[in-house]
């Protein structure tokens, strides 16, 4: 059971209590769950009886105790708590199986992992001003609700620049609307897109002008094009690169991801790739510790989709990947619901700290004389899960994912 398939649960079990008229308040539009804090009890908590409390003119305890018979009989639900002032707090059956779920969908949805209905009746329109970072904002917020279901269009006060085309950015309508609309306001560039392309390039811009929070200045200095770890950006596409460079030095081991298959390695010509990919890159300006990691090279091949899904890494570095993993739905709702895609700009770089420390702990492919094994094809899974999520949240920033730098 996955955040998302919880809250729906919780959300049903309200509509039930509503309906059976042992709860006479409004049913909310949607349940936000939550990974339990440290300290906490359960896997997961929701203040849903809290919220309930006064439109049911009933104490949030009572609501609660309602919610709470109604859910525990569902499958995946293993024991539900009432703490505090009125939380429930949901335990899993099986917390693998949420992992699982987790693995399972990132596979099926590939990069459009995250991506659903939950604003399908929303039909949107904003403007903007003729400034790049205002543009580029406008663009990265519809491809965020268009995500989520929704219908955008994007009106401009005037003509756009013809530079804007460079980084992706389209415009719907220009001029001034007949009625007021919701405006993109982010703090201005205080450059142009051609000065602004020919410091950086497509993708450091992007990603300069929408990693700041729109209130924040976006700091756009060559600091952008360092490739080392203190530069957010190359740290998150080199993630994918190396978990991309993964699958294909597995491949060259004669294993892949999949369960059941036999684990003996395959002696051929490109088990030499497995070695020379172990080579560090030479140019980083500034050494990362993950850097001893296998290089990625050209040509390389789509992460691996299709295999079915093994059980998950049993080993504790891979939680907080994992976790992280399960939230990357939530995360880009609410970024589409704020209008703010400085939000995934910061799961990614997460996902990527997570997938690194994961990888150092526990490394995806045997070494030296040792043989693959489950452990490895489980790390594997989990390592191209995450390369999967890093894909999808750069291209709704409209930034590519290379296979290899």
């Amino acid at each position: 059971m996955t955040p998302a398939d919880l809250s729906r649960t919780v959300l049903h079990a309200v509509r039930r209590a509503v309906d059976e008229n042992a709860l006479r308040a409004p049913v909310p539009a949607r349940v936000r769950v939550e990974r339990t804090r440290p300290g906490g009890s359960g896997d997961y908590a929701c203040a849903v009886a809290l919220q309930l409390a006064g439109p049911a003119e009933l104490p949030a305890l009572e609501v609660a105790r309602i919610l709470r018979e109604r859910v525990a009989a569902e499958p995946g639900i293993g024991r539900v708590e009432i703490t505090g002032p009125g939380f429930l707090s949901f335990t899993l059956d099986v917390p693998s199986d949420s992992d699982l779920a987790v693995l399972d969908a990132v596979r099926e949805q590939g990069i459009a992992y995250g991506h659903g209905g939950a604003l399908r009746d929303e039909i949107l329109q904003f403007h903007h001003a003729r400034e790049v970072r205002a543009a580029v904002t406008a663009h990265a917020v519809r491809r965020l609700l268009v995500s989520q279901g929704a219908r955008v269009r994007i009106s401009c006060d005037e003509a756009g620049d013809p530079e804007w085309s460079r980084l992706g950015v389209t415009v719907d309508a220009y001029g001034t609307p007949p009625v007021p609309l919701p405006r993109i306001r982010p703090v201005p560039a205080g450059a142009t897109a051609g000065e602004l392309l020919e410091q950086l390039g497509a993708d450091a811009v992007r990603w300069g002008l929408l990693r700041p929070a729109g209130h924040d200045r976006a700091p756009l200095g060559d600091d952008l094009l360092v490739q080392g770890e203190a530069n957010p950006l190359f740290r998150v596409r080199y993630a994918h690169a190396r978990a991309r460079a993964l699958t294909r030095g597995a491949a060259a081991l004669g294993f892949t991801s999949e369960p059941g298959e036999s684990l003996e390695p395959v002696a051929h010509e490109g088990a030499d790739l497995a070695a020379s990919e172990g080579a560090a890159y030479a140019t980083h300006a500034e050494p990362a510790p993950y850097e001893s990691a296998y290089a990625a090279h050209k040509g390389a091949e789509p992460l691996a989709h299709a295999a079915a899904t093994p059980s998950p890494p049993p080993e504790a570095p891979a939680r907080p990947l994992l976790d992280l993993l399960a939230d990357h739905p939530g995360v880009l709702l609410a970024a589409a619901r704020h209008r703010a895609p400085d939000r995934v700009a910061r799961q990614l770089e997460a996902v990527a700290h997570a997938f690194f420390d994961f990888h150092d702990s526990c490394p995806p492919l045997p070494s030296g004389d040792e043989k693959p094994s489950a452990a490895h094809r489980s790390r594997l899974a989990l390592a191209e899960a995450a390369g999967t999520v890093l894909a999808g949240g750069l291209s709704l920033l409209g930034i590519s994912a290379p296979a290899y730098l």
